[in-house]
């Protein structure tokens, strides 16, 4: 299979390295996932072989971060993994990085000075958590593949005993190693979250001391870390450890002000704008598409600025088209693209009209249906009912519907184009759009069965002065 191929490519390289008379091992995230029977999404390689002498030995490898001692060596095109592998982008290729220290960090986020070391300890000890500082040998001592490879681990920082007991460790002082790399906050709560592990104490606490310098990683940076959260099952308590570290309000504001802001409980029984959204959270499929994903936790983005305490009960004027505005800005600031933003402003903007669907016109209900991506849509509102009231008859009613009509019916082929009311006699401008989105209305109504029809409509609608 072609995971199995890549795994063996990789040891393939290590056994290069060797021969060539360098250490080399496999080393980090592969190697934990490994400890944990689970299928490495990629490879990476630790050596004292320099960036030079690793692009000497592999000639198709390319330099992505040589300052840093790191080159890929892309996997061959018969090895590459099938659409359907669960491998990152970086799964067509293996890491090689050189054993290395790091000197510096001034940007909190790259070493200022790396130094090449020929020592794997010293390597190691520069990395961030203790499950991704192990080295995996998978040779014997005789040079033969070692049947079980995951006999062959060097541990140098009690990485073992973390995984096994589930916790998220740095490497060395806490501090320190958020000081080099702001990141590293967010990606010990992915990774807490993503295992059900617990963070350390003295970690936790360093992460809520350090947590407004966050600011200095990218935006992009951020973002990407928040997908993953998003999208890798365990959106709930990754959110709930951003809020209890300190960085929720730092780098999502707009949903730590969620939290404690009530709701009617005839409509929400299960607590407040916050608990609501992560609950949502939970009850999304997996795996996940990103832009459902956003789109679940900005959904009820706007309720907290249109909160009110009417006679009544509670109410959210206005708070699905504030929410859209609130959206938008968090895609422009987070650099979404425009696809990627007008899926998410488009799950946020119409979450609330499941609700009208059983009143909904035949014309209406056809252009709701068929908007892009609807699955997503149908995926957050179900997503939505389980995590307040749990009613699901408007699902239903309109899972039935989508099942019931044709796709002919749904989008039927224009009876009228603007060359046909331009041999009627209109001008072209404005009331073009107006004139054929009522013909298409009657369309979807099943109301004109004929080009004829649409044409005498016409006529009779908008009768030319």
């Amino acid at each position: 299979m072609a995971a199995a191929s890549i795994t063996d490519f990789a040891i393939s390289i290590i056994q290069t390295l060797r021969q060539q008379g360098f250490q080399a091992y496999l080393v980090g995230g592969c190697v934990r996932d490994l400890l944990l029977e689970r299928q490495p999404a990629d490879y990476d390689v630790a050596t004292n072989a320099t960036p030079d002498q690793v692009m000497e030995i592999f000639p198709e490898t390319y330099a992505v971060g040589a300052q840093f001692g790191v080159v890929l060596v892309p996997v061959p095109e018969q090895q590459h993994p099938c659409s359907d592998d669960k491998v990152s982008p970086k799964g067509h290729a293996v890491e090689v990085a050189t054993f290395r220290s790091d000197i510096g960090y001034s940007d909190g986020r790259h070493p200022d000075e790396v130094r090449f070391s020929r020592n794997p300890r010293q390597d190691v000890e520069r990395r961030d958590f203790t499950i991704n500082g192990l080295l995996l040998d998978p040779f014997a001592e005789d040079g033969r593949l070692r049947d079980c490879i995951t006999d062959g681990i060097l541990d140098f920082v009690g990485g073992r005993a973390d995984l096994k007991a589930g916790v998220i460790r740095t490497i060395g002082d806490p501090e320190r190693r958020f000081a080099e790399d702001k990141l590293r906050m967010l990606r010990a709560v992915r990774f807490a979250a993503r295992f059900e592990y617990v963070i350390e104490p003295a970690t936790f606490a360093a992460i809520q001391k350090l947590a407004h310098e966050i600011h200095l990683v990218s935006c992009e940076r951020v973002c990407e870390e928040l997908t993953k959260m998003l999208t890798e099952g365990r959106a709930r308590r990754a959110f709930l450890l951003l809020h209890e570290s300190g960085l929720l309000k730092e780098v999502m504001p707009e949903i730590s002000a969620m939290k404690g802001v009530g709701q009617p409980p005839e409509f929400h029984p299960e607590g407040d704008v916050f608990v609501h959204t992560l609950l949502l959270l939970e009850n999304l499929p997996h795996p996940c598409p990103m832009t459902l994903a956003w789109g679940a936790l900005l959904h009820d983005v706007g309720k907290p600025a249109t909160f009110r305490r009417a006679p009544d009960r509670i109410r959210f004027d206005g708070h699905v088209k504030v929410g859209v505005k609130m959206a938008e800005e968090i895609c422009r600031r987070l650099r979404f693209s425009n696809d990627d933003a007008a899926q998410i402003l488009a799950l946020v903007e119409n979450h609330m009209r499941f609700g009208q669907a059983t009143r909904m016109s035949e014309s209406t209900l056809k252009k709701f249906l068929r908007m892009p991506r609807f699955d997503e849509h149908m995926a957050l509102h179900r997503a939505d009912c389980l995590a307040s009231f749990g009613g699901l008859a408007s699902h239903e009613f309109v899972k039935e519907k989508l099942a019931a009509i044709p796709p002919e019916t749904m989008r039927p082929a224009p009876l009228v184009t603007g060359d046909d009311l331009i041999a009627a006699g209109y001008a072209p401008g404005p009331k073009f759009r107006e004139i054929l989105n009522a013909v298409e209305d009657e369309q979807l109504e099943e109301r004109l069965p004929t080009r004829q029809a649409a044409l005498q409509f016409v006529s009779e609608k908008f009768p030319l002065p």
